[in-house]
């Protein structure tokens, strides 16, 4: 996978609890390669194209030819193969029992497919904007037709804003071809997603492929919604994942982040492990607490 060079922008610096949290400023770009294989549907509806390219082992959804969306092996149709939706999940080290979770920007359906497939009790609600989408993730990637599964087709902000349901966990990954939705980048929007989420519930965002000014704005909007309650951690390809919570970061010690690494990875089949490691790492958690 090719990335495009990046320079790194000065880093912006919140605190909690006295340990920092870091926004290195990366302009990422998602999954771009020039995509190899046979292109098996070419569709368009009123916001573009829709591509779905097939290789020896995969199946690829695009909206340019060029930026991976979404990927599905297929000898795991239920695995989470690209690197920054694995790193999402590392929400999940904050959550006892998750029961529902929202995730916005449906795609091809991975995240939604992992989660149903992991988690036996776990009902899922995933927000797609264009129903071209959605039919792609159901006649291509086997998005599975189940009762644990809600399909919403609308816009994520009139989603938010009028949405009754509590969640565990939202993932926003709400991005086109022109690179991450402006839409994310709306106090309102934010709020709504706050206001969504249970007690104990946990925003995870994927950022890359991002403009500087858009970025700042973001991080300020985030500082201010969620009160400094903020980690991150960078992934491979320039993503950064940002994990923003509705109270207090729970308290963990290392060893039981390690522990819940480790047993996600059981029940996800995808490096958990890996991802604690480098978030502990990242804010440097010693062996007592966050």
């Amino acid at each position: 996978m090719v990335n495009r060079t990046k320079k790194k922008r000065p880093a912006l610096i919140f605190r909690y609890n006295a340990l920092p949290v870091i926004y290195p400023y990366l302009r990422g770009i998602k999954n771009t390669m020039d995509i190899s294989g046979t292109c098996i549907s070419s569709t368009e509806d009123e916001h573009g194209p829709i591509y779905v390219y097939q290789t020896r082992n995969s199946r690829i959804l695009s909206f340019d030819g060029k930026i991976y969306q979404s990927c599905m092996k297929l000898n795991n149709i239920n695995g989470l193969h690209l690197g920054y939706t694995q790193a999402m999940m590392a929400g999940l080290f904050f959550i006892p029992i998750v029961k529902t979770a929202t995730v916005m920007g449906l795609g091809a359906g991975s995240m939604a497919k992992n989660l149903l497939n992991s988690f036996s009790e776990l009902n899922v609600h995933a927000i797609e904007y264009r129903e071209a989408v959605a039919k792609i993730a159901k006649e291509y990637f086997y998005l599975p037709d189940t009762d644990r599964l809600s399909l919403h087709i609308d816009d994520a902000v009139n989603y938010m804003k009028n949405t009754d349901m509590k969640s565990d966990i939202i993932f926003s990954d709400l991005y086109n071809s022109e690179g991450m939705e402006p839409k994310q980048v709306q106090s309102s929007y934010l709020r709504d997603c706050k206001n969504a989420l249970n007690n104990q519930g946990v925003l995870v965002l994927n950022i890359c492929h991002t403009a500087l000014k858009l970025r700042e704005e973001l991080d300020e909007l985030l500082a201010l919604e969620f009160k400094n309650r903020l980690l991150s951690f960078e992934v491979e390809g320039g993503n950064t994942i940002v994990l923003a919570f509705k109270n207090d970061i729970p308290s963990i010690k290392r060893e039981e982040l390690l522990t819940k690494g480790k047993w996600l990875q059981e029940e996800m089949s995808i490096p958990m492990e890996r991802y604690a490691k480098l978030l502990g790492d990242t804010h440097g958690y010693d062996h007592t607490h966050f």
